[in-house]
């Protein structure tokens, strides 16, 4: 439905048709609920890839203990951190597309909230009421510049970084003859590669699926920084 048609209506007083009424309501319900599974989905994955990281962590230092921290230690080390590294990777390419799909799921949610308040005014003491630029932030999906950090594809990006960089320093630490200096650098400089790469890199997928998407109607209240807002925020109702 347009909102020329909704309008329309508005003005002329006319109630709406219930067909119109019975879509938007059951529009709504189907969005909310998809909203809530891509929030299970986000949820479900963070939780898999940390209880990976906490095993081979443990492992790790099961191995140095019972090597001393000899060749089958940095052996096996190298072989967890970069396994950990790659389930990282493909966990915050899933997640942030989740927090994409979800992004793109309340601002839906946002127009057929506009639609009650064009349509029946009467409303508007008793629903939340907020202006076109805060239709996203009531459904808990702030715009601010550090909420990227604080959302579950932010979390593993981070996660994912420090196994990279480690990987990277055990590898210059071997390659030094076990010397811890440059061990150290190598895996900080990889470190903050690698977060910023996936920071640069979620941005240009949102981009890129903003680019293809097929939706025409202009998305209102939607910051450039919405590509770091994603990543699955709490599942809240209308």
């Amino acid at each position: 439905m347009s909102s020329q048609t909704v309008t329309g209506a508005a003005v002329d007083g006319a109630a709406p048709r219930s067909a119109a009424v019975t879509f938007v309501t059951t529009e709504h319900f189907t969005l909310q609920g998809a909203r809530a599974a891509t929030i299970a989905e986000s949820t479900g994955r963070a939780a898999m890839f940390l209880g990976s990281v906490s095993a081979g962590l443990v492992a790790l230092g099961l191995i140095a203990a019972a090597t001393r921290i000899g060749a089958t230690f940095y052996a096996f080390g190298v072989v967890v951190l970069v396994t950990l590294s790659f389930v990282g990777v493909v966990t915050f390419e899933r997640v942030l597309q989740s927090g994409l799909e979800d992004h793109g799921y309340a601002q839906r949610i946002a127009r057929l909230r506009a639609f009650y308040f064009d349509t029946a005014p009467e409303v508007n003491g008793y629903l939340v009421s907020v202006p076109p630029l805060r239709r996203l932030s009531i459904q808990g999906l702030d715009t601010g510049y550090w909420q990227g950090s604080r959302t579950i594809a932010g979390m593993v990006g981070v996660v994912t970084a420090v196994l990279a960089g480690s990987a990277a320093g055990l590898i210059a630490a071997v390659a030094a003859g076990q010397s811890a200096m440059p061990g150290f650098v190598t895996g900080g400089v990889v470190a903050v590669a690698a977060s910023t790469h996936t920071s640069v890199g979620g941005r240009r997928l949102c981009r890129r699926l903003a680019a293809n998407s097929t939706n025409t109607i202009p998305l209102v209240g939607v910051s450039p920084r919405v590509c770091l807002v994603t990543g699955a925020g709490p599942a809240r109702g209308p």
